[in-house]
């Protein structure tokens, strides 16, 4: 595992791991970016605050997330 990656780990210092922004706003702007670590976690970040913190969540979290959205379990947020 990546020890020096943990929540809320600088940006910066996941740089040059291939960032993808898979949400994002109409606005412009306003993106969510990610990233998948070699040991399987995701690394989540606000697209106009690159050096700001990273989320970390384990890849058992980012799955409950994702089907969690998918089955409706979100949709309060709307």
């Amino acid at each position: 595992m990546q020890a020096h990656i943990r929540n809320g780990v600088p940006s910066r210092e996941l740089d040059g791991l291939g960032w993808c922004k898979p949400w994002s706003d109409d606005q412009g702007g306003a993106c969510v970016e990610v990233v998948k670590l070699a040991d399987g976690r995701v690394a989540v970040r606000q697209s106009t605050d690159p050096d700001g913190p990273a989320l970390v969540f384990s890849a058992h979290e980012m799955t409950r997330f994702v089907t969690g959205v998918k089955a409706g379990d979100a949709d309060f947020l709307l």
